[in-house]
């Protein structure tokens, strides 16, 4: 068997002093798109910060490209998206400067190479943007901000691509234009773990989707079908592995 890209076993974390994942298996393959669901508070956005180093666990194992993560150096193989914030709000740069910004972990600071160069334009042609190579990143919409960051990601030409709501507060236009642009990136057999609030555009992308409920897997395999673009509020989807007696996935409150 290939080794995964993202192997997460028996992973705890917490906020504070708030236990937010209890357990947590989660594995994405090479070449696979794995789709993170669950209500607000589920430990969604808290896994992926894991993965990227942002929140430490407190017991099980995380393991990148087969390396332990306490070992794992080469980041120039990830590219992160995450949640939109407007954090960015007011900074003086253009969208070449932020999507260079993702080069970063190959040019280690240094000068700005051709390869460099072509990247960011290639990254920006991805999600339609290369237009608007020389504007203010403070003149542009909240969906042309997410494409920008997006291309920042993939500037780096990342193995991995992690994205954290991507499509969270994105026009329909934006959607489909990111949705193309993921579409061409698994195509080159980048590898994808995506948290998402529904699965929208990217729904034919989907190979497996894990469900989170505070903190827990409680279903791993098919996209439950009523998370879909169609979603019924309320539907229930029972974990393919629990018994009769199992409580069902409410699939109507993911978020």
């Amino acid at each position: 068997m290939e080794q995964p890209v993202i192997s997460l076993r028996g992973a705890t974390a917490s906020l504070g002093s708030r236990p937010v994942l209890r357990g947590v298996d989660l594995t994405v393959g090479r070449g696979e798109v794995v789709a993170l669901l669950g209500a607000n508070g589920s430990g969604k956005s808290t896994a992926v910060r894991a993965i990227v180093g942002q929140v430490p666990l407190t017991g099980g194992e995380l393991e990148l490209f087969g390396t332990p993560k306490r070992r794992f150096r080469d980041w120039a193989r990830i590219g992160y998206v995450p949640q939109r914030t407007t954090a960015a709000a007011g900074v003086p740069a253009t969208v070449r400067e932020v999507v260079a910004a993702g080069r970063l972990a190959r040019t280690k600071l240094g000068p700005t190479r051709k390869a460099d160069r072509e990247a960011v334009v290639e990254a920006l042609e991805l999600v339609g943007m290369a237009d608007r190579l020389k504007d203010s990143v403070n003149a542009l919409s909240g969906g042309q901000h997410q494409r920008v960051l997006i291309a920042r990601a993939l500037a780096v030409r990342p193995e991995l691509l992690i994205m954290d709501e991507p499509m969270a507060g994105v026009d329909l236009a934006s959607q489909e234009v990111l949705a193309e642009a993921l579409r061409a990136e698994v195509a080159r057999g980048v590898s994808v773990l995506l948290v998402l609030h529904e699965l929208g555009p990217l729904e034919p992308l989907i190979d497996r989707a894990v469900v989170l409920r505070d903190g827990c897997v409680v279903h791993d395999g098919p996209p439950p079908e009523a998370v879909g673009q169609h979603a019924l509020p309320g539907h229930d989807h029972v974990h393919p592995h629990a018994g009769p007696a199992a409580e069902p996935i409410r699939t109507g409150l993911l978020s």
